[in-house]
């Protein structure tokens, strides 16, 4: 298994509203078309109004690469850029859990 985490800050309330939206297309095509996409979830931040948290795990590296060739995930990383004002990435390795092969 493999995954991420990823905390992005979008500039403002309009910005916030146009990136859940790319947020909602983006998810659809990945839901329908990527079956090594374990979970791919975007959380809003309590008290953080323009803050969200991407949650992903990939079935591997392999699954997770797959993922950043789709046209769909190209289009989000091009769009994305114009809407925040920060991203930050953490890379998961999977210690234990439930759910979880291994």
């Amino acid at each position: 298994m493999f995954g991420l985490m990823v905390r992005f800050t979008c500039k403002d309330e309009a910005t916030a509203e146009a990136f859940d939206q790319l947020v909602g297309e983006t998810i659809e095509k990945i839901r329908d078309g990527e079956p090594g996409t374990l979970v791919y979830a975007s959380h809003r931040v309590d008290g953080q109004p323009l803050q969200r948290i991407f949650y992903e795990l990939y079935r591997d590296r392999a699954a997770f690469d797959t993922h950043e060739e789709q046209e769909h995930t190209k289009r989000f990383l091009a769009a994305r850029e114009a809407l925040l004002t920060s991203t930050e990435v953490d890379w998961l390795t999977l210690q234990t859990g439930k759910g979880t092969a291994g």
